[in-house]
């Protein structure tokens, strides 16, 4: 079951939804387009619909993202975005908003920094969960045994490709809800019609394997009529890349963060 202290801010989303809307998750690459704009766009994000926000940890060999975001990830880095700037950026988040933040990125600069230490300094920050693609369920020990010492619960992927065996498996250990990527291959934007298309059977295989957590699909999701079609059987949809592009073809034009948070309103609510 998830813990109610850390997790307080994910389970109450999840209790408080409307059965006709879907809970609509954002990924932001932690530092990206710069370092003092992050916490600006999440309590901008959440003004705007956003109800909760995927923070990306940069990492320098993202082999889940496509070129979107491992665009965002170098700018980021060559920024001088570091661990600890990414849990005073949450802690700065925390003194205005409690949206739920979930931390996404690679077991590698979590081993860097130290499990215990990592897992100590998120849940101090204030970060509600963790998200890392390339920790297979049944490797995930040393990580799972920290992260529920400090009460953040971790969050895992299925795929088209994940056996119904192994969706139960990653149901039971995940807490909150389950990651379901729409589509095989890395991260980005695709056309909306392709991704409705191959999703379906997908999506039937979820729903009769994953009935503990909550679901939220992602990849390939750009607009509101993506998100209506893709996670129309789900709790919610993620949105990582056309944000991320979004914020690209606006940065740093004056007026750029209105335009992101007016591209995030039509996410949510259409354009109508």
């Amino acid at each position: 079951m998830i813990k109610e202290k850390s997790a307080h801010r994910i389970t109450q989303l999840f209790r408080k939804k409307n059965e006709d809307s879907k809970i609509m998750s954002l990924f932001l690459t932690a530092g990206y387009p710069d370092l003092e704009s992050t916490v600006d766009l999440i309590l901008g994000f959440e003004q705007n619909g956003t109800d909760m926000i995927e923070l990306g940890m940069p990492f320098s060999d993202p082999l889940a993202d496509g070129p979107t975001i491992q665009y965002s990830s170098n700018k980021a880095i060559e920024s001088g975005i570091t661990m600890d700037g990414i849990f005073e950026m949450v802690r700065g988040v925390r003194k205005q908003s409690e949206i739920p933040i979930i931390l996404m990125g690679y077991v590698n600069p979590v081993m860097r920094y130290g499990v215990e230490d990592f897992c100590k300094e998120a849940s101090d920050a204030g970060v509600d969960g963790l998200i890392i693609p390339d920790l297979p369920v049944e490797e995930s020990g040393i990580l799972e045994e920290k992260a529920d010492h400090y009460e953040l619960p971790i969050i895992y992927l299925v795929a088209p490709n994940t056996s119904d065996e192994r969706m139960r498996l990653i149901d039971e250990k995940s807490e909150g809800f389950v990651y379901c990527v729409s589509v095989t291959g890395v991260t980005g934007a695709r056309d909306g019609e392709e991704v409705s298309k191959s999703v379906a059977r997908f999506i039937e295989r979820v729903k009769q394997n994953i009935t503990k957590n909550s679901t939220m699909v992602g990849f390939g999701i750009k607009s509101h009529e993506d998100a209506e079609k893709i996670a129309r059987d789900m709790d919610g949809f993620i949105v990582g890349s056309a944000l991320i592009e979004t914020i690209r073809s606006n940065y740093p034009d004056e007026g750029w963060m209105d335009e992101v948070f007016a591209f995030v309103r039509g996410l949510k609510y259409g354009n109508n």
